[in-house]
C-alpha cells in the first residue's frame, strides 16, 4: 500500500511539474514583445486559438495529435470530461497585460502569472499543511511562495521594493480567492494595476 501511495504521489508530481512547465514558458512573452509586441500578441492568439481548436475536438472524441496528448498528460482530476480551460486562461491572462499595460508594467504582470502563480501550486499542492478557512483550500505555504514570487520578479523589473512588494501583495490576494483557472486572468491585471499605482 505505501508502494501505491508514493507511486501516486510520484505520478501527481510529475504531471504538475510538466503542467507548471507549461505555465512558466508564458515568462518568455516579456522578451519576445522586446523584439515584437505586435508579433507577440498575434502568436499568443494563435496559440490559443490553436489551443481551443483542438480541446474542442478532444473534447467531441477526436485526439488531435502533440495537443491532445500533452493535455491529457497534465489534466488535473477534476478536469476529466471537461474543456480545459487552463491554457487558454494563461494566454488570455499574458495578452491582456500585453496589451493594456506599458512594457515594464506588462513584463512584471507576466512574471507574477508565470512564477508567481506556479510556486503556489507546487509549494501548496506539495508542501502545503496550513489551511485557514479564509485562503478557501489553499494552503499558507503556497501563499507565501507566491508573494514571494511574485514580488522578486517584479524587483527584478523595477529595482523598487515598494512597487515590488505591491505586485506580491496583489498576487497572492487574487490566487487566495476560489477564481480556479480563472486566476490566470485576473492575477496579470491586479499586478499591473498594483505596479502602476505605486510606481
Amino acid at each position: 500500500m505505501p508502494q501505491k501511495s508514493s507511486g501516486l504521489v510520484r505520478g501527481m508530481l510529475k504531471a504538475e511539474l510538466t503542467r507548471k512547465g507549461f505555465h512558466l514558458l508564458i515568462a518568455l512573452v516579456p522578451s519576445l514583445a522586446a523584439i515584437s509586441r505586435s508579433n507577440t500578441a498575434l502568436l499568443l492568439l494563435a496559440g490559443i486559438h490553436l489551443f481551443m481548436c483542438a480541446e474542442g475536438l478532444r473534447f467531441l472524441g477526436f485526439s488531435p495529435p502533440l495537443v491532445s496528448s500533452v493535455t491529457e498528460t497534465v489534466m488535473r482530476k477534476r478536469e476529466q470530461g471537461r474543456f480545459v480551460l487552463a491554457p487558454i486562461t494563461l494566454g488570455l491572462g499574458a495578452l491582456l497585460a500585453l496589451l493594456v499595460f506599458p512594457p515594464p508594467v506588462a513584463a512584471a504582470a507576466i512574471y507574477a502569472l508565470a512564477f508567481g502563480d506556479s510556486a503556489s501550486c507546487l509549494v501548496g499542492k506539495f508542501l502545503g499543511r496550513l489551511r485557514p478557512a479564509f485562503l478557501f483550500g489553499k494552503s499558507v505555504e503556497g501563499s507565501l511562495a507566491c508573494f514571494a514570487a511574485s514580488t522578486l520578479a517584479a524587483f527584478a523589473v523595477f529595482r523598487c521594493w515598494k512597487t515590488a512588494l505591491a505586485v506580491g501583495l496583489a498576487s497572492v490576494f487574487i490566487d487566495a480567492l476560489p477564481l480556479g483557472d480563472y486566476d490566470n486572468l485576473l492575477l496579470p491585471i491586479a499586478a499591473g494595476v498594483a505596479a502602476l499605482l505605486t510606481q
